[in-house]
């Protein structure tokens, strides 16, 4: 074979693409792709199973559509969609029916307005609780110049209690069974709060149960103003919390519906069911945190029966306050959702999330490759090694002369097989030196006598 003239090899050496010879693409790329196809598999794992984007249409149930439980919905709807979020508001009778269309699968919504005392846990499955966001009162207004403060005292008395299977109906039951009533000890009547207000003026009924979902703030006002109207006073009102522990006790003080005419004459003792913010547990985190953002800006001022700053609350009432309230109550709207606006923060959060565990997996696996790759290219020079190794044993068990021509057919056969390694230059050494050995071997074999 005719050796390189000087002038060719200068040439080699100056060429600029040389120096890829040092590298072979073919067990790099084997090297890799197991990597890259982990790396691959993790990341869609990550995309379909750690958090999707969160949806950019909630559907809220409210009430009836003039209660304070649809007006409230409408001033979650109107903060909530400054951060692109369209907040469908649904119309309901109120919280029984939110209750039950939450439970129902069938049913397209995602969050509601419900008062404590109609379900437990075991009773809600795959719900879950954003937080209480109001104590809604319970009042009980009856007719007659005789103070009542006991619910026994309209023991035959006809007494409204709000429609089958309303929330107030519910709690109502709940008080009356406490005292042994029943439609046996009193005439209990399904009516809505203005029929059964326009009934108790005409004197068809003797009392009346509403709750603030039912009667604002005016209208109980102006109720308290009518001529043998009177709103009742529980007596017993440590007794009703030891026993319905789901009623909070609240204070209607003396002269705060009117100061002039100092109504109520002196404080009156009642009592509310929280209203909580209720979801199904698959709930997106950014919702999640919306929605528990909108609650502080309508429910976090002062109030005729709340503190300043003391709703929404994380206290767990009937249904378990889900994990992504607890984080937001305790260290509020993570970083990003501060500083960024949502759909942003939204993208940069996701974005992240599908990263990290990329980062986890693809820094140690970059750091094999070097170690791999070599491993790879010395593999062929040492598969070499081994066949010499064999055939020199072979020969030193003294072989038949026909024997010795098959091993020196078969040396012959690694010497071309080495010859003819594609090895980039860096492993050139071990080559030149495995090339080495092969003479070696030879030497000896023709050092033995045939």
């Amino acid at each position: 074979m005719q050796a390189p003239r000087p002038e060719t090899v200068k040439r080699y050496l100056k060429q600029p693409l040389v120096r890829l010879s040092t590298i072979s693409w073919r067990d790099l790329m084997m090297v890799l792709l197991p990597i890259l196809a982990v790396t691959t598999v993790l990341g869609w794992l990550t995309v379909k199973l750690i958090r999707p984007a969160p949806p950019d249409r909630v559907v809220l149930l409210a009430g009836p559509a003039d209660g304070s439980f649809h007006t409230t919905a409408q001033r979650y709807a109107k903060i909530i969609g400054t951060h692109g979020i369209r907040v469908e508001v649904k119309e309901t009778d109120g919280s029984v029916e939110n209750l039950q269309r939450l439970l129902d699968p069938a049913q397209t919504v995602d969050v509601g307005f419900v008062q404590t005392g109609l379900a437990d846990d075991d009773q809600a499955p795959g719900l879950v609780s954003l937080g209480t966001i109001y104590v809604q009162p319970i009042m009980v207004f009856y007719r007659g110049e005789q103070r009542i403060d006991r619910l026994t005292q309209l023991k035959g008395k006809r007494i409204a209690i709000g429609p089958d299977g309303s929330g107030t109906a519910v709690v109502a039951n709940k008080m009356l069974a406490e005292n042994g009533m029943d439609k046996k000890s009193a005439k209990l009547l399904e009516l809505d709060s203005d029929d059964a207000i326009a009934a108790l003026l005409a004197r068809k009924i003797d009392a009346v149960f509403v709750t603030g979902e039912q009667l604002r703030g005016r209208k109980v006002r102006e109720l308290v103003k009518k001529p043998g109207i009177r709103m009742m006073s529980f007596h017993q009102a440590d007794g009703y919390q030891r026993r319905l522990q789901f009623l909070a006790r609240l204070v209607a003080p003396e002269g705060s519906f009117d100061l002039g005419r100092n109504l109520p004459p002196h404080d009156i003792q009642l009592f509310g069911t929280p209203v909580e913010l209720i979801a199904r547990e698959g709930l997106h985190p950014a919702i999640s945190d919306l929605l528990i953002a909108a609650a502080r800006e309508v429910h976090g001022k002062a109030g005729m029966y709340r503190k300043a700053g003391e709703f929404p609350s994380p206290i767990e009432h009937d249904i378990p306050i889900s994990e992504e309230a607890k984080r937001y109550y305790t260290s509020g709207a993570p970083f990003l959702y501060k500083r960024l606006p949502f759909w942003l923060a939204s993208l940069v959060d996701r974005i992240a999330i599908v990263l990290l565990p990329l980062l986890i997996v693809v820094v140690p696996a970059t750091r094999m490759v070097a170690p791999l790759y070599q491993w790879r290219m010395r593999s062929r020079i040492y598969r070499w090694y081994g066949a010499l190794m064999t055939l020199e044993r072979a020969m030193l068990a003294n072989p038949d002369q026909a024997e010795r021509s098959e091993l020196i057919r078969q040396l012959e056969g690694i010497e071309d097989s080495v010859n003819d390694l594609q090895l980039p230059l860096a492993f050139a050494d071990q080559q030149y030196v495995l090339r080495e050995h092969i003479a070696m071997v030879r030497s000896r074999i023709n050092a033995v006598p045939a």
